[in-house]
């Protein structure tokens, strides 16, 4: 199953979805609901065996993703 990532032009909303074989359905944002979503272009994931993580950081330096990117306009985090 082919896995794409979006982002939502109302909003800025950044989600993924995993197509099934024959899917046709339009997309909506699960934020706003927003029929205005665009298809990002982006790389591929390595998948490493041996368990060790390198993490990666969001624009605030914490490690998990961010619900709804930028997560500041000033550089401070207010999740």
């Amino acid at each position: 199953m082919p896995v794409y990532e979006y982002a939502c032009a109302d909003c800025g909303y950044r989600f993924e979805y995993a197509y099934k074989i024959g899917d046709v359905r339009e997309l909506k944002c699960p934020s706003c609901g927003s029929k205005s979503v665009s298809k990002l272009i982006s790389i591929p994931g390595l998948v490493r065996s041996s368990g060790l993580s390198h993490g990666g950081r969001t624009c605030c330096g914490r490690t998990e993703r961010c619900e709804k990117p930028p997560c500041s306009s000033d550089g401070r985090c207010h999740r």
